[in-house]
C-alpha cells in the first residue's frame, strides 16, 4: 500500500493528466495530499482508477435495470409529493424577456446578470423560473381561489464556471403558494413533507440574497440544495401581487448529487460524457 503524506510543499501530488482522469471518472481528488515518490503516487492512482472504473460499470448496469436515470426518479418522487400537497404543475417558455429579469430587480451591475445567456438584446435563456411563476400567479389568481399553489420543473441556464457544484445547464424545481395564512410555518411543513421520502437530514439557514434581500436556504452537510423566501415582498408590486406567499427553488441535479454522495455535479447533469452518474468513456 503506498504511503500517503500531508502535503508540505516538498511532496508530489497526482499529475495533471491523472487528476483529469480521476475527475472524468467522477472523483474530486484531494489536492491537499502528497506522495513521497513517483511509485507511491502512480500506485495510488492505479488503485483509485480501477475502483472508479468498476463503480462506473456498476452504475451503467443498474441503469439498464431501472430504465431511467436517478435524477428522473428523484424528480418523479418530488412531483408525487407536490401533487399530494395540492400543487398544480405549470409549463412556461425557456426563453425569457429582459423585462422579466428587470422586474425581479436585476441590473447589469449584479453578478447574476453577467451569467445570463443572451439570445438577442431583449431575450435570454432563462437563468431562473421565478419571473415566469410571478407572471402565472397574476394570471391564475383571477380564475382560482386561494391558497393558489403552483410549481414548475424545467431547464435553466447560467454561465457557471465555479467548481464541482455548478453546471451551465441545470434543472430547477420552483414552487410557490400564494394566499397562505402562515407562510413561514407552511414553508417549513412543505419542505418536511417533500424531503421525508428521501430520509435526508437538512438544515434551514438564513442567507443574504441580491434579489430577495434574505432567503432561507436548505443545506445538507453545509451544501445549499434549495433556497426559499416568504412574502409579502417589495418585488410583488412589480407583478401586481399582494398578500402573503412562500416559494422555493431546488436544483434537481445538486439534490441528486447529494443523495448519491457524488463529488461532482457532472455525474448527474445533462451530458454527452456521463449518463446517470457513470462515465461513458471508460
Amino acid at each position: 500500500m503506498p504511503t500517503l503524506y500531508l502535503n508540505n510543499g516538498d511532496l508530489m501530488n497526482y499529475t495533471k493528466v491523472q487528476i483529469q482522469r480521476l475527475i472524468e471518472l467522477g472523483d474530486n481528488p484531494n489536492l491537499g495530499m502528497g506522495f513521497a515518490s513517483d511509485e507511491d503516487r502512480d500506485s495510488s492512482f492505479r488503485q483509485l482508477e480501477r475502483k472508479l472504473i468498476q463503480e462506473n460499470k456498476a452504475v451503467l448496469a443498474l441503469l439498464r435495470g431501472r430504465k431511467r436515470p436517478e435524477v428522473r426518479l428523484v424528480e418523479q418522487k418530488l412531483i408525487k409529493g407536490l401533487t399530494k400537497l395540492d400543487f398544480i404543475e405549470v409549463l412556461t417558455p425557456v426563453m425569457m424577456s429582459r423585462g422579466m429579469l428587470e422586474k425581479m430587480g436585476l441590473t447589469e451591475e449584479m453578478p447574476l446578470w453577467r451569467q445570463v445567456y443572451w439570445v438577442d438584446g431583449n431575450k435570454c435563456l432563462r437563468p431562473m423560473l421565478a419571473p415566469h411563476l410571478y407572471y402565472m400567479l397574476r394570471q391564475l389568481k383571477r380564475h382560482w381561489g386561494e391558497p393558489l399553489k403552483i410549481f414548475e420543473i424545467g431547464s435553466c441556464f447560467r454561465k457557471e464556471t465555479k467548481g464541482s457544484n455548478h453546471t451551465e445547464e441545470f434543472t430547477m424545481l420552483n414552487l410557490v403558494c400564494h394566499g397562505c395564512s402562515q407562510p413561514l410555518e407552511e414553508l417549513q411543513n412543505t419542505v418536511k413533507e417533500l424531503f421525508e421520502p428521501f430520509h435526508l437530514s437538512y438544515q434551514l439557514v438564513e442567507e443574504k440574497s441580491e434579489i430577495y434581500g434574505c432567503t432561507i436556504d436548505i443545506t445538507v452537510k453545509g451544501m445549499e440544495i434549495a433556497s426559499a423566501a416568504v412574502g409579502p415582498h417589495r418585488l410583488d408590486q412589480n407583478w401586481d401581487i399582494s398578500g402573503s406567499w412562500y416559494g422555493m427553488g431546488l436544483g434537481l441535479e445538486r439534490f441528486t448529487m447529494v443523495l448519491k454522495g457524488y463529488r461532482t455535479i457532472r455525474r448527474v447533469g445533462k451530458s454527452l460524457s456521463y449518463q446517470d452518474g457513470a462515465r461513458l468513456n471508460i
